[in-house]
């Protein structure tokens, strides 16, 4: 019930922030996500924070190739001439 009321309290402020436009609204709720996240990481006492800080960003470094090699197959997709 806790956590149900914190997401619920985000996003009412969210809403009275204004943020209309879908992007904002997906940054947002990602940044609320990722900070969730490491809370709990933290809480869990895995690994310390250096090393996690240093982990979160190989994944960012990851996450980056990733969309960019995503976007680079698309754009080299090409459609069959007609005969």
């Amino acid at each position: 019930m806790k956590n149900s009321k914190f997401v619920f309290d985000k996003f009412a402020k969210l809403f009275e922030q204004g943020l209309v436009s879908s992007r904002d609204l997906a940054n947002e709720l990602m940044t609320i996500l990722k900070s969730k996240r490491d809370e709990i990481v933290f809480k869990m006492k895995l690994t310390s924070k250096d090393e996690f800080e240093v982990l979160s960003k190989r994944v960012e470094i990851l996450e980056k190739k990733i969309e960019k090699f995503n976007s680079q197959k698309k754009k080299k997709t090409k459609q069959a001439k007609r005969s």
